[in-house]
């Protein structure tokens, strides 16, 4: 009997199992750390069209787009029309 008690004492202190709190943070730091491997693959990417000559700048406002419904982009594009002929641009 106290050999299960010393058990549960273990995995759980103060209410909180600890080994499933271990689990959710070395999970999350994976991830974290994918996410940066991601970042500068990415960054490397725009790296390489820079230098291909791209402009940077007009290829992050592209994947921004892409992301968007056609019916808003259609939308915005309207707007931005009009508002450049209310300027007289």
């Amino acid at each position: 009997m106290a050999k299960a008690a010393e058990t549960n004492e273990a995995t759980e202190v103060g209410g909180i199992a600890a080994d499933r709190l271990r689990s959710i943070i070395e999970r999350i730091e994976r991830l974290e750390e994918e996410r940066k491997s991601l970042g500068d693959d990415i960054k490397d990417i725009y790296a390489e069209a820079k230098s291909a000559g791209f402009d940077v700048k007009v290829l992050r406002q592209v994947i921004r787009i892409r992301k968007q419904e056609p019916a808003d982009v259609e939308e915005q594009e309207t707007l931005l029309d009009l508002y450049r002929r209310a300027l007289g641009m």
